[in-house]
């Protein structure tokens, strides 16, 4: 038995859920009210039976797994590490050489960073100066002081050191955790003399600090983090990602800012979907993080030139994602603390009116070029066009290549040829022969594919209306796998979750059949019928509306040859809609 399956049989999926969402019992199942979408009717079920749960309002489901990377924003892997602690289950027993050593070793830098913050915590009770900072200059309460482990790191050079020995732990294992370091041949405490902020990983552990300077210096950085660790790294940690999580569910987005103490802030106010990244370097690791919980990602950088630049470098990590990106602006104040001292409810406006990331930065640098100079064309045009290019969505990238030419007065060839000129690779986003971008999958078109498929696979007598449905119609692999079964096994009868045929998809076919008893099983065949109609041709209208689409872009650019080749393909298309309607 692998860790995965001694996990599944000591959990059950109904005691995990139930930690994040009220559960009452229905028969063989559990209901309970969706987390991903305000409702008033329960349509969320977990069945204990097949150890899987289906959110019927948004068409998402899986195991407990997959349950608490949704809930939690995290991967497998820290899914599997969670459950793991929370069944009992030892993973070292199942890892192999090193990799049981090394999680030995990070538990180990778990619990010196954890020590190492409720150290800072007593110090920091103990300071005057620590305390007036944080409690009158910052104006946190000690509510929030507490809630978040500020600290205060004494001035002595060797203060958590001793501390650390005292709790046996070596001094190896200090420097592993960037607790200490080396100055002039010694080791002394990695940080001196300043408020210290715990970093926590998604699930609230430890991994690291941010050091504030009490008084700016000039010959001293205001900020110093931890550095590179087993733990810790910087272009992969979200701040206060641990307790937005909740926020960000309930809002349906994230704000996301440049300072530790903003996130704390707007926190006390009570805007908690707000988390940080270290400085503007956002990360596409860091926008895949949060894209686990919301497609819609705020930003609120300082409007200097690194934060300009880092939304710049931020829209095509953004488009390459699949998330949108919008820009906050902050007309009062510098940043989102100085705003929220000021006026909170301001800040909950401005969040409130945040813009389009490409439309945002096209309406800054008009205002700050001359557009109307040769000049201030180039410059424009060489801005917005670096950026444009690296866009993933096609369509979006022939959208703002026209939105370019109609601002400047240019033609839009003339901004074509520039873009091919500046990047042999940008010429992908001209030949119409590429393959198109796959279009973000929405919730209706995956509760339709899904619920059709439920008729099909538990209802043989329904197997006709899949006959002109193909694997190109479906938006997941699991869908495609599974209509491949039925178009080979037409006859097909039986407990799905016994063939191995079926046995990379046995969540996906346990989902279909939660599906089914919950919708269909109370239905006479007539019904059936006219609902397995209805929802063949809403997946063929779909899917020959998405291909004209792209058809019609292709036109745009195509020869005379490929002109009559795509129209041919599009009169298909028209063919095979009528064939529906008339069905």
């Amino acid at each position: 038995m692998d860790a995965v399956e001694e996990i599944k049989n000591r959990l059950a999926i109904e005691d995990v859920v139930a930690e994040y969402v009220t559960l009452k019992r229905t028969g063989r199942n559990w209901k309970g009210l969706s987390p991903f979408n305000s409702e008033k009717t329960p349509s969320f079920v977990v069945s204990p039976e097949k150890q899987i749960w289906h959110d019927f309002s948004s068409g998402r489901g899986g195991n407990v797994f997959s349950f608490v990377m949704e809930m939690e924003g995290i991967d497998f892997r820290a899914a599997l590490e969670l459950l793991a602690r929370k069944a009992g289950v030892d993973l070292d027993q199942y890892n192999k050489g090193s990799h049981k050593s090394n999680a030995k070793q990070k538990e180990r830098l778990y619990e010196a960073s954890a020590l190492a913050a409720k150290f800072y915590q007593t110090q920091f009770s103990r300071n005057k100066e620590a305390l007036s900072y944080i409690l009158r200059q910052r104006n946190f309460t000690k509510e929030t002081a507490l809630k978040w482990q500020i600290g205060y790191s004494p001035n002595t050079g060797h203060a958590l050191l001793d501390f650390l020995r005292s709790k046996n732990f070596t001094e190896t294992e200090m420097e592993q955790a960037g607790l200490i370091s080396h100055r002039y041949n010694n080791l002394v405490d990695m940080f001196r003399g300043r408020i210290m902020i715990p970093l926590a990983d998604s699930q609230g552990r430890l991994i690291g600090f941010t050091a504030r300077a009490l008084n700016d210096s000039p010959n001293a950085p205001k900020y110093i983090n931890t550095p590179q660790t087993l733990l810790y790294d910087k272009s992969r940690h979200i701040f206060g990602l641990h307790l937005a999580k909740a926020a960000i569910h309930k809002h349906k987005y994230a704000v996301l800012v440049e300072g530790n103490l903003d996130v704390i802030a707007s926190n006390q106010v009570g805007v908690e979907q707000v988390v940080a990244t270290a400085g503007t370097a956002l990360t596409e690791y860091q926008l895949k993080a949060l894209s686990r919980l919301t497609a819609d990602i705020r930003l609120c950088f300082d409007a200097d030139a690194a934060g300009i630049n880092a939304t710049e470098r931020a829209i095509p990590i953004a488009s390459k994602v699949g998330v949108t990106l919008g820009i906050i602006t902050i007309t009062t104040g510098k940043d989102p603390d100085e705003l929220i001292a000021k006026n909170p409810d301001q800040w909950q406006i401005a969040i409130g009116k945040s813009q389009y990331a490409l439309d945002w930065l096209i309406e800054h640098y008009k205002n700050e070029l001359d557009i109307t100079s040769a000049v201030g064309k180039r410059k424009f045009s060489d801005i917005i066009l670096t950026v444009v290019q690296r866009l993933s969505d096609r369509v979006e990238q022939d959208h703002y290549i026209q939105e370019v030419a109609n601002i400047l007065g240019v033609t839009r060839e003339a901004l074509i040829s520039k873009l091919s000129d500046k990047n042999n690779s940008a010429k992908t986003i001209l030949r119409h022969i590429q393959p198109q971008e796959p279009e973000k999958v929405d919730e209706e078109s995956t509760k339709s594919q899904d619920h059709f498929l439920a008729l099909m696979l538990n209802q043989p007598k329904l197997r006709d209306f899949i006959v002109p449905i193909t694997e190109g119609m479906l938006l997941t692999l699991p869908a495609q796998q599974l209509l491949q079964f039925l178009h080979e096994n037409p006859d097909f009868v039986g407990d799905a979750n016994s063939s191995l045929a079926l046995e990379s998809v046995s969540d996906y076919v346990k989902i279909l059949s939660l599906q089914y008893e919950e919708l269909y099983q109370e239905q006479d065949l007539l019904e059936l019928r006219y609902e397995a109609s209805r929802l063949q041709s809403y997946l063929i209208e779909q899917y020959v509306k998405t291909q004209k689409k792209q058809l019609s872009m292709q036109l745009k650019t195509a020869g005379s040859a490929d002109s009559n080749t795509l129209l041919a393909r599009a009169r298909q298309l028209d063919l095979l809609l009528k064939q529906v309607k008339e069905s």
